[in-house]
């Protein structure tokens, strides 16, 4: 399966007003019993204090040259804005939220990072509410308001958390820099837990100790920020936005087509053998259907996030391999020379600009007599934003797709055409309202009538959308 080494960790501290604490804080946090071979990065974000807490941070970070950097925000944006800054700052492999004040212990690092460390999890919560070892015992309204807003998020999110608001919250920072974050108060945490869900990431949570303080002893959180986490749990009910680039959302509207995607599957099906390399399998929205059954199947991407989101989604099957490999770059086939019996590589070739180098890599790692199956979109007229936003390169004619697949070697032995309803409102959408990603809406009300689309497919008098070209290692 695929995992990350975790060389670094970083530390994220919003800070504001913590001259009575953020020393001690940043004493425990440079000699927490960090795993073996852990290092650490701290990256405070000022959010305008008024009293002596940059001071104090400055001083520490000259006897600690190397672990704590201090970024000042010019105005105050509020916990969640400072957050946003310190994620953006962060170099480490896995980011901690780590309020500057004594309530949560650095002490459960261990426990919140074993998950992550052993490749289980994407994100680890600590719950203030699971059995440990002691917590503070504090105001009982402020408990309910906590279950309200946790089950309130479950409910969206279909989750079993027992503490959403937590402030202890670790994340794998590749995954967190891909999610757009909007919140710049409180309500960060609901939008997080909710957008993890939607990513569909290995949530895990861990009982951590908690001495929570009274407001008389600086206590920030209030009723109004309830009131804010209940308005962004609705927001973001109804509004799904979990990634920070266009084609990322535009793939995941794709999850919400699962017709369409059984309607591509069963036509590229019939054409794969027993051991399969897929090329840009993305998150797994044919995997899922193209996988089962073969004795070996390997799904491929080149993006970090993909690579892990099909280690999550596919951990339950032995037969299936989930490594990195870009379609141009021949090192990354290295080991699958003449190796199985069926290339697919769908929605793939025209994202990379030497498509020559992918054709003869794609050949290299087929058995003699294997077979590619290779979907691209067709006809340049049409291209548009659309194309643009998702990374295309080009479009394919048939003459255009045979020429080069004869000339890398292969036998064309068929051409289909795919998805001839889709021709008009790609256009439309590409080229007059320039949009570059498709809605999940849009995708939904399509995928509902797939089989009329199917119907119609071969009976309609215009050009197909897609190609997809059956062709033979010669």
């Amino acid at each position: 399966m695929y995992h990350r080494k975790l060389p670094l960790l970083s530390i994220l501290i919003p800070l504001y007003n913590e001259e009575e604490f953020v020393g001690h804080l940043l004493d425990r946090v440079l000699n927490a019993p960090y795993p073996e071979g852990v290092d650490i990065e701290i990256v405070i974000v000022d959010d305008c204090s008024r009293d002596a807490s940059v001071e104090i941070v400055r001083n520490l970070a000259a006897k600690h040259p190397g672990k704590i950097r201090l970024i000042q925000h010019q105005q105050n944006t509020g916990k969640g804005g400072a957050i946003h800054t310190a994620i953006a700052a962060a170099t480490g492999d896995y980011c901690l939220i780590q309020d500057a004040d004594l309530e949560y212990d650095p002490k459960d690092y261990p426990r919140l990072l074993r998950p992550l460390l052993d490749g289980r999890a994407d994100a680890v919560f600590g719950s203030r509410f699971l059995t440990s070892e002691e917590r503070r015992v504090l105001y009982f309204w402020h408990a309910q308001a906590n279950f309200v807003l946790t089950l309130m998020a479950n409910v969206v999110a279909d989750l079993n958390l027992t503490d959403m608001e937590t402030c202890y919250k670790v994340v794998r920072t590749p995954l967190l820099k891909s999610i757009p974050l909007r919140n710049k108060r409180f309500g960060l945490e609901p939008e997080l837990t909710i957008k993890l869900a939607q990513r569909a990431a290995r949530i895990y949570e861990v009982p951590i100790s908690y001495n929570g303080r009274t407001y008389a002893e600086g206590k920030k959180i209030g009723l109004k920020d309830a009131f804010e986490a209940v308005w962004t749990i609705g927001k973001f009910a109804l509004w799904k936005d979990i990634y920070t680039h266009s084609g990322g959302q535009t793939l995941d509207a794709l999850t919400a087509a699962p017709r369409f995607n059984s309607w591509m599957a069963e036509t590229v099906k019939p054409y794969l053998g027993e051991t399969v390399l897929e090329i840009g399998a993305g998150i797994g929205n044919l995997t899922q259907t193209l996988a089962p059954k073969r004795r070996r199947y390997i799904a491929t991407d080149i993006d970090e996030e993909h690579l892990a989101r099909l280690s999550n989604r596919f951990s339950h099957r032995p037969t299936l391999e989930v490594r990195r490999c870009d379609l141009a770059n021949t090192r990354d086939f290295q080991g699958l020379e003449h190796s199985v019996d069926t290339v697919v590589c769908l929605n793939v070739l025209e994202h990379v600009k030497d498509d020559i180098a992918g054709l003869k890599n794609i050949h290299a790692s087929l058995k003699p007599g294997g077979r590619a199956v290779i979907l691209v979109p067709h006809d340049q007229k049409i291209f548009g934003t659309l194309d643009t936003a998702l990374g295309h390169f080009r479009r394919y004619s048939h003459g255009e797709l045979t020429e080069r697949l004869r000339n890398n070697g292969f036998e064309v032995e068929r051409i289909l055409e795919f998805n001839r309803i889709s021709r008009y409102p790609w256009w439309i959408t590409g080229q007059v309202f320039k949009s570059k990603d498709l809605s999940g809406f849009q995708m939904k009300v399509f995928d509902r009538f797939v089989w009329l689309w199917r119907k119609l497919d071969n009976v309609l008098p215009w050009p197909p959308v897609s190609i997809i070209a059956i062709a033979k290692k010669a």
